[in-house]
């Protein structure tokens, strides 16, 4: 399961945040989303300071053990409690262009958790 921002279109595979949320459960997903969202961004901010090599890699798929890697590597240094390299400063996220699909009709994978 991927979770996306509203620049993606909601997929079975990808949990995106309600548009408009009218409900009590979609703000709460929302809120979730958001959330869980910034937690997995701070990760991977983590892990780029530990390993610089990463920070501008652009890799294909079969590269991506490598990253795997990096990752396992990164959580045996959070369980020996080592110390975190200084983070640098987030960059901009680029806006993606929305695809506008009908999401009204087409929230599965929010509405079945």
């Amino acid at each position: 399961m991927l979770l996306g921002d509203r620049g993606y279109a909601c997929q079975p595979y990808l949990m995106t945040p309600y548009p408009d949320p009218t409900t009590v459960p979609q703000m709460n997903y929302n809120r979730a989303h958001s959330s869980t969202r910034g937690c997995i961004e701070m990760a991977f901010e983590q892990i780029k300071s530990r390993f610089n090599c990463l920070r501008h890699l652009r890799v294909a798929p079969d590269r991506a053990c490598d990253i795997v890697a990096y990752a396992v590597l990164h959580n045996v240094a959070k369980l020996r409690r080592e110390r975190d390299p200084p983070l640098e400063p987030m960059e901009e996220m680029a806006l993606v262009n929305p695809m506008h699909l009908d999401h009204r009709n087409d929230h599965r994978p929010q509405s079945s958790v």
